[in-house]
């Protein structure tokens, strides 16, 4: 999370009060490309928990770099652990899905957060990346307001996400198009890299 998580931290307690519902039926299509039933899901700079929150599955783990991030998710009743998304601290090949809800932007190294969630699949497993397209208008003014308030966001195009998902072992499918769009990444040949 680059240099973002103190502000992530410090806005913590109201996270849920100004940011929008994650859209339920949006994860649910991603998490149905995966070739294996999804039981264990880890949502990957999920904060309080606001995306695994809208999904009924037996196991929900949340990561976090920031601590009152983490704080948060606990106080809905969720499994949060402190950590950095380029080097998870999960059994390799241990759940079914890994989810990132428009956080990818503030993660570094992409790639290497990419490579992580592969690595951490199960065979069969999926990865869901939801994020904000740059060639957008709307996407254009996202980026420009959090270069404004100081984040260290980098935005990709749904098609350079793509690319980079399939360098890191894992079979992109577009889920959604749009400002904000979602694409899916498979563990190639049921196994990641």
């Amino acid at each position: 999370m680059h240099g973002d998580i103190g502000p992530f931290d410090r806005f913590a307690p109201l996270y849920d009060l100004l940011m929008p519902r994650a859209r339920a039926s949006t994860l649910r299509a991603g998490l149905a490309c995966a070739d294996r039933e999804v039981e264990r899901a880890l949502d990957v700079g999920g904060g309080p928990g606001r995306a695994i929150r809208r999904l009924a599955l037996p196991e929900r783990v949340v990561l976090d770099a920031a601590p009152g991030m983490t704080r948060r998710a606990r106080t809905h009743g969720l499994d949060a652990v402190l950590g950095d998304a380029s080097q998870l601290p999960v059994r390799s090949g241990s759940v079914d899905a890994v989810l990132v809800v428009d956080a990818l932007h503030h993660m570094g190294p992409v790639d290497d957060v990419l490579s992580e969630a592969a690595r951490v699949l199960a065979p069969g497993g999926v990865l869901v990346v939801r994020e904000f397209d740059p060639g957008t208008l709307r996407g254009r003014g996202l980026v420009a307001a959090e270069h404004l308030v100081g984040f260290d966001s980098v935005f990709y195009r749904p098609a350079a996400l793509a690319e980079r998902l399939q360098r890191a072992g894992l079979a992109p499918r577009t889920v959604e198009s749009g400002v904000g769009y979602t694409v899916a990444g498979v563990a190639e040949n049921g196994e990641a890299k």
